[in-house]
């Protein structure tokens, strides 16, 4: 039975990828400027880091802004999203206000979890975002969980899971894989293989390298997808989405993408070489490729991006002061919400 369900839902995927999704010129204009927003953001939190202002671990997300852009551009209103440590792109991608997650990254009281849980723990619960979290793969059970709720309550949502390459060789994945199945849940699993597992290369960590094909023994159905492009993982997004939200049950999507930095701020990434990244930017680049096709098409001219770029490092600059003049937690917040006086 697990081999027929497993064709089956290859040949739906396959079918799935003839069909493509139409993008208007304001939907390619909001995606450029929301990674430009996310690259302007991290590049400032790199700064930061480096004068002291932000502490502990911090992942930049540089490189990898159009799987988040293209994957939110096919969610609703209400739909859930997970992540792990690699999130400052995932809040702003869900609308999270800039000022209220760099406050958090320097652990200020206007941050979103008042200062007390920095770069890999911000929650809202108002945008639907979930973390932000530290462990390694822990993040897909909780998501699994949330689509769980979502078909336990029959509210049409989806939960979006992201996780990494490494966390793709996490037993408690496939626990939540063989669960998500078992009971069609309505959640699309987005792995971001970006090519490195802290400083491990897929190839050196993984039996089999085509991520997408893990779901294959459960019947879930896979997709790679070009990660760098935001049209294709919009594309693939939209029908993933409409695959789990239909009640078809969980989707991967295994998003081929690239980090330009190390695997935080701490890390030299001395595993790979210059000549590597240089090539990924200057061909593959998420944002100089949607902005071809904007300049291409007519969509805006060379002036009108440049102004854009401005107003986003205008927003970025400001989120920035926010987070300098923004008070440090008052010590009674180390209480707050971990401990019930009986």
């Amino acid at each position: 039975m697990a081999t027929k369900r497993s064709t089956s839902a290859a040949n739906k995927s396959s079918s799935a990828r003839s069909k493509k999704s139409e993008v208007s010129q304001d939907q390619l204009m909001s995606w450029y400027k929301d990674m430009l927003l996310m690259r302007r953001f991290e590049e400032k939190a790199g700064q930061l880091y480096g004068m002291g202002l932000i502490a502990g671990f911090c992942h930049l997300y540089i490189g990898q802004e159009a799987v988040v852009v293209g994957v939110q551009g096919a969610l609703e209103d209400g739909d859930q999203v997970i992540t792990g440590y690699r999130d400052h792109a995932h809040m702003l991608a869900t609308g999270m206000d800039p000022n209220g997650v760099m406050a958090e990254l320097t652990g200020r009281e206007g941050g979103y979890s008042k200062g007390k849980g920095g770069s890999m723990h911000m929650f809202s619960r108002d945008k639907q975002f979930f973390g932000g979290h530290g462990i390694v793969g822990a993040q897909v059970s909780i998501g699994t969980g949330l689509a769980f709720s979502d078909k336990y309550k029959k509210n049409g949502k989806v939960c979006a899971t992201y996780f990494g390459d490494g966390a793709a060789n996490q037993g408690q994945v496939y626990e939540s894989f063989n669960m998500a199945k078992l009971w069609d849940l309505p959640v699309v699993y987005i792995i971001e293989n970006n090519q490195y597992a802290m400083g491990t290369s897929v190839a050196r960590a993984s039996s089999e390298t085509h991520l997408h094909k893990r779901g294959a023994s459960f019947g879930i159905p896979g997709e790679e997808v070009d990660g760098m492009d935001v049209t294709a993982v919009y594309d693939a997004a939209s029908r993933a989405v409409e695959h789990a939200r239909s009640g078809k049950g969980p989707f991967i999507l295994e998003m081929k993408t690239y980090r330009y930095r190390g695997h935080s701020m701490s890390d030299p990434a001395k595993y790979r070489t210059r000549d590597e990244v240089n090539d990924i930017r200057d061909h593959k680049d998420p944002i100089d490729l949607a902005r071809k096709i904007i300049l291409d098409k007519g969509y805006a001219d060379e002036d009108a991006l440049k102004e854009m770029d401005k107003e986003v490092k205008a927003i970025v600059s400001k989120s920035a002061d926010f987070a300098k003049d923004s008070p440090e937690p008052d010590p009674s917040e180390l209480y707050t919400d971990v401990l019930i006086e009986g």
